[in-house]
């Protein structure tokens, strides 16, 4: 009979779930005040914080809504130092296990910058939608790298070709979706402190 091994710390679902645990004690919330908030079920925000569950973008998009964070705020490493360069092959990169996009924090954590950069590479025909999520004086532009992108911002269609790039305030659901037949990269640059 054997003993299945407990997660290791290396384990990406164990960081994520120690890093939001963390992040709700450290602004006092129950696991129901945040579940309230983020509209999930405390029993799945358990099994996240626990390491046992593999969130997807769309749950990990309320749970920072919860928050009152973005998402690169969740993927930065508490304990990151700050520093000028960060190597790619120390960015930290998450995979959603529904839409399979990859999600690489470009910019170094720690560092105070108002400016976060991420890199999205997105499967052939992959979508993913957000809740509606407030983040007052946080703006994102979304940079198209490689390939069309499609969002949907509330009830308003964007198509963005490959160099196009779209500003956008927080606040209303948003709907990614690859059109096109194979991968496609883009940049989310997000703007702290942005006036209205």
């Amino acid at each position: 009979m054997s003993e299945t091994a407990p997660p290791s710390a290396e384990d990406p679902d164990t960081r994520l779930g120690a890093r939001i645990h963390a992040l709700r004690a450290a602004r006092g919330l129950t696991l129901e005040a945040l579940a309230g908030r983020a509209a999930v079920s405390r029993a799945m925000l358990s099994r996240i914080e626990r390491g046992e569950s593999s969130p997807t973008a769309q749950l990990l998009g309320r749970l920072c809504g919860g928050l009152g964070i973005t998402l690169s705020a969740l993927f930065a490493a508490a304990e990151a130092a700050a520093g000028p360069v960060v190597r790619r092959a120390d960015q930290p990169v998450w995979d959603d296990p529904e839409s399979r996009y990859r999600r690489r924090q470009v910019s170094p954590a720690g560092s105070g910058s108002p400016v976060e950069i991420v890199e999205v590479e997105f499967p052939a025909h992959g979508r993913v939608a957000f809740d509606r999520q407030e983040l007052p004086g946080t703006d994102q532009h979304i940079w198209v790298l490689e390939g069309r992108l499609e969002l949907t911002l509330g009830e308003e269609a964007i198509r963005l070709e490959q160099g196009d790039c779209l500003r956008m305030r927080f606040g209303r659901p948003i709907l990614f979706r690859n059109p096109e037949d194979r991968p496609i990269r883009y940049a989310v640059i997000l703007g702290h402190g942005a006036a209205p």
